[in-house]
């Protein structure tokens, strides 16, 4: 009976979550919530010699609009005065840096209420885009290095775009990439205008593909992780659930994701019906 409560628990919360009557982490700020550009996956057929290329950052997403800087969820960033002194009045799209593999300090930094000054001088924000801008990728791209070159500060910083002549090429830039410890490749279509939402005009290219699900349920550990989490049923959007029982450290299993929670997982492809493949616990989707 314990068990069956508990069910219905995890499965009342879970709705609640999805329904928008009960936020996990902080809330979002849906009435400023800036309008982005967001990228799909690198499919097949696409010739990346049409895109400008760029690595794939493991930063913080945060819009400059002149006057305030805000994260994707439309939250003001908690920046030191200092620091935004030192922004354009160029509307900037970009996001917040520490360095690769330290997302989760530079999740620390962000999210303090009182910023500390000696944290802050670690950070860099890098340019991405110019929302609004006229002209296609590529001039937006020029425009993006001479603002970085104009502000004369190395806190600010234009993502360097380049081009490749086909995948072979791209491949290689890839793997040269992930050796170095980053995540993968962003395209940005050259001729493009600019836009917002989910479109071909911005791919992503990493060696494990990454997507995002509720959890709904902790399994309990045998053997080893007697005691703590074995395992986390998650859903998907449309559905369609399964068990997520590996990526986790020790300590993420003796306190994991509370039901409800939006995690990101990784996972190579899908089977038949439509599962993910190898299914690997990255982190807690961080709310911004």
């Amino acid at each position: 009976m314990r068990r069956d409560t508990g069910g219905l628990l995890s499965l009342i919360i879970f709705w609640l979550v999805l329904a928008g009557y009960l936020r996990v982490g902080q809330p979002a700020d849906s009435k400023n919530a800036p309008l982005l550009l967001l990228a799909n996956e690198l499919g097949p057929k696409i010739d990346p010699a049409k895109y400008l290329v760029s690595e794939k950052y493991d930063g913080v997403r945060a819009i400059w609009e002149g006057n305030a800087l805000r994260f994707r969820s439309g939250r003001a960033v908690d920046a030191p005065a200092w620091f935004i002194s030192k922004l354009p009045t160029q509307a900037l799209d970009g996001e917040l840096w520490l360095g690769r593999g330290r997302f989760e300090a530079l999740c620390g930094i962000v999210r303090t209420a009182e910023p500390q000054d000696d944290e802050w001088r670690q950070n860099t924000y890098l340019i991405l885009e110019l929302p609004d801008a006229p002209g296609p990728f590529a001039a937006r791209a020029q425009r993006i290095k001479e603002i970085d070159a104009q502000a004369r500060w190395p806190q600010l910083v234009a993502v360097e775009q380049f081009r490749v002549a086909d995948r072979a090429a791209l491949k290689r830039k890839l793997d040269e990439v992930v050796r170095g410890g980053g995540e993968g490749l962003m395209l940005h279509l050259a001729d493009a205008a600019y836009v917002t939402g989910r479109s071909d005009v911005l791919l992503k290219l990493k060696p494990l593909l990454d997507t995002e699900a509720v959890v709904i349920e902790h399994i309990p550990g045998k053997g080893k992780y007697l005691g703590m989490m074995g395992a986390l049923r998650v859903q998907l959007p449309d559905g369609k659930r399964f068990l997520i029982g590996t990526g986790f450290t020790d300590k993420t299993r003796k306190s994991p994701p509370s039901v409800g929670t939006t995690i990101t997982y990784t996972y190579r492809g899908l089977t038949n019906t439509g599962l993910p493949r190898f299914a690997s616990y990255l982190r807690v989707r961080e709310e911004f």
